[in-house]
Parts: C-alpha cells; sequence; structure tokens
C-alpha cells in the first residue's frame, strides 16, 4: 500500500507529524514520497534522510526547546533568532543535499520579494529547513539565490499540490495541524529562557512588545486556518488526518512523546477511510475517472 505524504505546519503541533507516520508505517502503508510545509517540513526532511519515527522523536525529546530560538549576528529583522536551529540542522544534516534524500522530497517556501511559492526539492537540506520555518516576523528569513524565503505555511499550510507533484498516481494522505475555523483563538506568549527568574518573565510578558507579539500571532494563526481550509477544498487530498493537538501553540514547549502520541491517535480515527482510499477498485477509478465514480 504505496502513499505519499502532505505534512501541514504548525510549530510545536508537528511533534504529532511523528505519531502519524509511525502508524501508517505499522498499519503496512509504505511511504513513497514526502512533502512538507513549516515544521512538516523538518519533519519531512529527516524521514526523507533516512531516519525512522522513533530516532526523528528521539532527535526532539534531546533538543533544548528553548534554546532554539536564541539569536546571534546571522539573524536578520525578527523578533526571534534561529541561532539555535542553524546548529541543530548543521548536526543533524551537514552538507547533504536533497539529492541524497531515500525518498522523493520537497518543501515549501514563499518568496518575500515576490511573494510567490518557491519549491524547494535541491540544494541544502539545512536551507529548505531553514527557509520553509521562517515564520514571517518572529524568524527571519532565509536569503538564498535571489529569493529572501520565508514559511511556506503563508500560500500553502498544508502542501497537498506539492505531495501530488511528487508522486502523481498515489493516494495523498495529508496531516493538517491548524485549528479549525470555529475553535477560539487562544493568546500568544513570547518564549523566554527558562533560566530567568518569574518576575522577570512576568514582566517581559506584561510589556508593549509582547502585547503586539500576541495579536499579531493570533492575525497569522487566523489567517492560516483560513487559507488551509480553503486550500485542502480546493487540493483535495485522499484522505485528510487531524491530530487532536488544538491545545498547543506554534511555539509552546512540550513533551514530545506525548505529542507524537496524538498523531497515532489521528491515525487510528481515520483506518476505515484510508483503507478504502487506498483499495485497488479505488486506485482504478482513479486512474481511469480521474477519481469521478
Amino acid at each position: 500500500m504505496d502513499i505519499t505524504l502532505a505534512l501541514g505546519g504548525g510549530g510545536a503541533k508537528g511533534n504529532s507529524h511523528i505519531g502519524v507516520i509511525r502508524r501508517l508505517e505499522k498499519e503496512g502503508y509504505k511511504i513513497r514520497s514526502v512533502a512538507g510545509t513549516s515544521f512538516g517540513g523538518l519533519v519531512a526532511i529527516l524521514y526523507a534522510s533516512g531516519r525512522t519515527a522513533d530516532e526523528i522523536e528521539e532527535i526532539f525529546t534531546s533538543v533544548d526547546q528553548g534554546s532554539l530560538y536564541a539569536r546571534d549576528s546571522n539573524d536578520g529583522p525578527s523578533l526571534l533568532g534561529l541561532s539555535g536551529a542553524r546548529k541543530l540542522m548543521d548536526t543533524l544534516l551537514g552538507e547533504k543535499t536533497f539529492a541524497d534524500l531515500k525518498i522523493p522530497c520537497a518543501v515549501t517556501a514563499v518568496d518575500a520579494k515576490t511573494g510567490s511559492e518557491v519549491i524547494i526539492s535541491e540544494g541544502f537540506l539545512r536551507d529548505g529547513v531553514l527557509a520553509t520555518i521562517a515564520l514571517p516576523g518572529i524568524f527571519p528569513p532565509l536569503r538564498l539565490n535571489d529569493w529572501e524565503l520565508m514559511d511556506g505555511g503563508v500560500l500553502n499550510p498544508v502542501p497537498v499540490t506539492v505531495a501530488r507533484m511528487l508522486s502523481p498516481d498515489l493516494p495523498i494522505v495529508a496531516v493538517v495541524l491548524n485549528d479549525p475555523l470555529d475553535i477560539p483563538v487562544r493568546a500568544y506568549t513570547i518564549p523566554v529562557p527558562s533560566i530567568l527568574p518569574k518576575q522577570i518573565t512576568d514582566r517581559i510578558y506584561r510589556m508593549h512588545v509582547a502585547q503586539a507579539f500576541d495579536i499579531f500571532m493570533r492575525a497569522v494563526d487566523l489567517s492560516s486556518r483560513a487559507v488551509a481550509h480553503y486550500r485542502l477544498e480546493a487540493d483535495a487530498p485522499d484522505v485528510i488526518v487531524r491530530p487532536n493537538v488544538h491545545h498547543l501553540d506554534l511555539l509552546d514547549k512540550v513533551v514530545v512523546k506525548d505529542v507524537a502520541m496524538l498523531g497515532e491517535a489521528a491515525v487510528e480515527e481515520i483506518l476505515p477511510e484510508l483503507k478504502k482510499a487506498t483499495s485497488w477498485t479505488r486506485r482504478m477509478n482513479k486512474v481511469l475517472f480521474g477519481g469521478k465514480r
């Protein structure tokens, strides 16, 4: 049972992708290609490079999540930096390129200069990660070639079209982390180092910049929900998996194993639909009639 994956963006919620992959493989599905946006792009690249779901979980569990957003001289204009993320990518991916991957993979980004979507499927893997996770205004954009690249979720929160490009004849399983449109938006707080005393962190949270961050992140959240909703309607994946991660925010510090388990549970819920979508009759119908009954 061959499938292709479209892994959506969602920050810390993206740890649920690990559980989705693990459960799909346990059920006997073979992932032949994978596309990803934002955190989904990070998971996609690590998986396509040959790491198992268990290995990816171990990597994320061992990382000091608070250190990923440190700033250094390489960061451009942004509220937070990606110094820690760059060091992690150098360690995990080094000089590897998309040509070194075990299965086809592509991640999405957006060129801030032209407003166009950029599909990254060649070059250094670490550049692909740093581009697709560059949430605008929060993290610095990646300057690559003539592009100024930011988070692909701005235009394509769940890259179904990219997954279809990678494997046109395979069923597409889309993993959606955006909240539905009818769920209230939660407040956001600026991530600060855990070593700071509580009185200092409380003061930071009361600052105008923290309040502005909250409003901006709520707007990003709402926009991403709407774009994901309408794109899923238009792009029509064969199966949609929705892990129950709505209680998490993009930049939350999480227990990776617990969030991964939510991905496994979400696959359990859609197994009947998945089996139907990957059946021989459904596949033949799609080939002969373009999915029309």
